[in-house]
Order: structure tokens, then sequence, then C-alpha cells
């Protein structure tokens, strides 16, 4: 009998449309497979099945099943393309972990420590892996622009704290810019992390487990045409991505060896990606993505076509991996 495989996309957040894009590479390319491969879609108000012929199924939430022709269908392995909430927080790896269903990314714990970037940050340091320095706030207290300056420095970004795509996030200059920027970041999340901003080359680290090893993919460089990386370098054509990136030697393989050491010590799973920026010839950890988006503007599309691995060759792998979690779970 065929796998069955959900590819579940949507979520609560922003990410919603980004996610709809990842879940749709992935479902295309998976139709040249042997798989029986269905969507799963998640919004705050509807979870659906929907097969290639767009039939459409309601979603047990009880136990992911559903049903068609009178038959009860369960799946075998869910690929995560949930980028925000509840994908990439761990929400949903908690429920399928609860049903015994594996799933594509990290577990439930990592999921939710790696979403939360200051505690992500936070755990780095412990590992001595470098980052900048940050300042945290929650939606509610007292700050002063004054403590801000001096903790950070200007320039600095301002971020929501559990947000991908460059969501909630605000380059700022001087303490004149901080309350409209703290503000569009509470917009997103409840919490707010303030970064200094490092000066230097940014890349982007893309790692996957590889007939059962850790593999560092080719490394991309990125040259935004804005200010940062923001949402239109990202998905509207705002930036240059080179990969491999062209970097002096010592440098890429500063930037594998902390990008391994952060998969094995922060029990990652699946295939992750990992922004640093290289100041003063030292990468420093931005943040980790453990759901990084299959678009065909995204990065790890890139990265698996230089390491010479087709987009099914990556899936069928990364199916093959998500079932060996039946062992543990």
């Amino acid at each position: 009998m065929n796998t069955v495989v959900g590819v579940a996309w949507g979520g609560f957040t922003s990410e919603h449309d980004i996610s709809k894009k990842s879940g749709a590479t992935v479902f295309n390319v998976l139709q040249n497979s042997k798989h029986e491969v269905f969507y799963i879609h998640i919004t705050k108000t509807d979870w659906s099945v929907s097969d290639a012929a767009e039939n459409e199924y309601n979603l047990d939430k009880a136990d992911f099943s559903f049903e068609r022709k009178g038959e009860k269908v369960i799946f075998d392995v869910v690929i995560n393309m949930i980028h925000g909430a509840p994908g990439e927080n761990g929400q949903l790896a908690g429920m399928l972990e609860l049903l015994q269903i594996p799933q594509s990314s990290c577990s439930s714990y990592t999921a939710g420590l790696t979403y939360n970037k200051r505690d992500c940050l936070a755990v780095a340091r412990s590992l001595n892996i470098p980052t900048a320095r940050f300042y945290t706030l929650d939606q509610g207290d007292d700050y002063s622009t004054e403590v801000i300056e001096k903790a950070v420095g200007f320039p600095c970004f301002v971020k929501a704290n559990r947000a991908g795509s460059s969501f909630g996030i605000s380059k700022v200059y001087t303490a004149e810019e901080l309350p409209t920027a703290i503000e569009n970041a509470f917009k997103e999340d409840t919490q707010v992390l303030i970064e200094a901003a490092l000066v230097g080359r940014e890349i982007s680290v893309g790692v996957l487990k590889w007939k059962n090893k850790i593999n560092v993919l080719p490394i991309t460089e990125i040259v935004s045409e804005n200010d940062f990386f923001d949402y239109e370098a990202k998905y509207e054509g705002k930036s240059k991505e080179i990969t491999p990136a062209q970097l002096p030697e010592a440098w890429t393989e500063a930037a594998a060896t902390l990008s391994k050491k952060i998969y094995q010590k922060m029990g990652l799973e699946g295939v992750t990606r990992s922004e640093f920026i290289f100041e003063d010839g030292i990468p420093h950890l931005l943040e980790i993505n453990t759901i990084p988006g299959m678009t065909l503007q995204s990065l790890i599309p890139q990265q698996l076509e230089a390491a010479g691995i087709s987009l099914l060759e990556f899936l069928e792998e990364l199916i093959a991996e998500t079932l060996r979690k039946k062992e543990y779970l």
C-alpha cells in the first residue's frame, strides 16, 4: 500500500500565504512520486483535506484522519510546511506526537524554543555561539529609549519575537524612531526583541539529514537592495542571492561547523536554515528557521540544486527520515 502523505500548509499568522506557496511546491513535486499525497489546510476556522482533483474532505482533529468513500484515512507522515503558528511554533508537532503520527520538522519542544527568537539566542549563547547584543520587551512594559540605546546602540533591529518572513521588523537609526518600530512589532506579537545591528556579510546555511548523516548544504550569501533582508528582498526580487557563496574558506568552514553544532545540540530535525552575519570574520547567529520556505524564490531549493539534489530526491529522503521517527514516537 502506498504511503499516505499529508502536506500541511496555512496557519494562523501573516505567513499564511507564503506557507501556501511552500505547500504547493512540495505537493506538486510529490505528484511524481509513488505516494498518495493530500493537502492539509489549517486556519483558525478551517481544518480540511484536499487532493489533486480538488476533492475536499473534513479533517477530524481528534485523530487527524478524514473519511473518503466511506473509509477512514490516517496519514502515515505529515510534511509540515506551516510557517508561523501552529506549524513552526510546535503546536502541530505536539498534537501529532500525541497521535504518534511522524511529521517532518523538529519536536514540539525544539520548535517552541527556536520559534522564540530571544530564548533561542539565549541558548545559543550558552553553547558559545556568537550572537548580537539584544534587549527584550513584553507588551505593557515601560521602557526607556536611553536604556535601550545603552544596551544595543544604534542602528538596531526591532523584531516581533515570534514571527517570520520579516513581518514586524524595523531597522531603527535614532531614539525618535524606536516607539513606532516597537508599536509595529507588537502588532505581530506580544513580545519584542531589539538587537544591535551587525555590520558585515549575511549568509544563510541549510542543514538536513541525508542518508542518516547531518549535511550542510552549499551556503547562500544574501545581498539585499534594501536596507536589510526584508519582505521585499525575500519575496519580491529585491535581493541578490549567491549560491554557493564566494567566501573565504575559513569563513565557510566556521559557518558550517556552527550550523552543524546548532543542529546537533538543539535537537533539530528535517531541513533547517540558520542565518548569520559575519562581523570581523566571525559568524554571528541571527535566527534559526525550522520550517524554511520551499517557494520558487526560497533559499533551500537553490541550495539543493547547488548540491546536485533534486526536489523530488530531497522530499523522498525527508519522508524516509520522518517515517523513522515511528520507532520512538
